[in-house]
């Protein structure tokens, strides 16, 4: 039996990040939060797709509540963890393709913030959200209420931060929270095909299109000097090449080999 709390897996091109605490409804601990970039790192020369995902019945229940009493202990100790989770999920939000959660059961606080920190967030009709802090007299850090906010507007984060009550599958998807429900059966093939899908696009186009809509999110709101080197050099990129080409000849592109860096020769920030 797998035993190491986070587990990957390939298959092709799409990789599983699997939280693997089962019996603790995978509830993330000190030691998983710090290993996560190194993790993503590795990832990001290894997949072009990456599903995130809980063993079992369960996304992610949040944090390991049984550490706190050392964790909390001083505040330069909590203040040390705390930034150690913002480094894991802002490394999740800046992974450079694209990142699925594919949610089952209880996505709870800390486990919400991984599931927003992804780009698309899959779910079947056992899922269970909520947000926790005002529960334990906390407050939910700055990045991940602005991922929230991103989600679901100023007033129902105000509302699911206020209150700490649970979404169920159907308000989840209505809120914003959610992209695609399905019943339960189907979550993982749906999920599947979906990801099949993105590996019949560019690499490129992905990568570069979650950095757009990152600066949009940021607040950017008109063209720079580096989006507009973006949008021109991907003329020159392999994949363009390989894409028109296949569209000349009516046939199935052939990304593999493409997803060149085409914000050589800009300012990245």
């Amino acid at each position: 039996m797998e035993t190491e709390p986070l587990l990957i897996r390939h298959d092709g091109d799409i990789a599983e990040l699997v939280l693997n605490r089962p019996g603790k409804r995978n509830a993330f601990t000190e030691a998983m939060w710090a290993g996560l970039p190194d993790l993503l790192d590795t990832l990001a020369e290894r997949c072009r797709v990456l599903i995130v995902r809980g063993q079992g019945d369960h996304f992610a229940s949040g944090a390991d509540i049984s550490e706190f009493e050392d964790i909390y202990a001083t505040r330069e100790r909590g203040e040390a963890y705390s930034a150690s989770i913002a480094r894991a999920l802002d490394a999740l939000a800046e992974f450079p393709h694209p990142t699925i959660a594919m949610i089952r059961g209880s996505c709870i606080g800390g486990g919400c913030g991984l599931a927003l920190a992804c780009d698309l967030r899959f779910a079947d009709d056992t899922v269970r959200i909520a947000i926790t802090p005002a529960k334990m007299g906390l407050l939910y850090p700055f990045n991940d209420t602005k991922r929230l906010v991103d989600a679901v507007g100023g007033s129902m984060a105000k509302d699911l931060l206020f209150s700490a009550r649970q979404l169920d599958a159907a308000e989840a998807l209505s809120t914003g929270l959610l992209d695609r429900r399905f019943e339960p059966a189907r979550l993982e093939p749906e999920t599947r095909a979906y990801c099949t899908r993105l590996l019949d696009m560019s690499p490129l186009s992905a990568t570069y299109t979650k950095k757009m809509i990152s600066r949009v999110l940021e607040g950017q709101d008109h063209d720079t000097d580096e989006t507009r080197a973006w949008f021109a050099n991907a003329f020159t990129s392999a994949d363009f090449k390989e894409g028109y080409r296949a569209f000349l000849d009516k046939r199935k592109p052939d990304f593999s080999q493409g997803g060149a860096d085409i914000h050589k020769g800009t300012d990245e920030r």
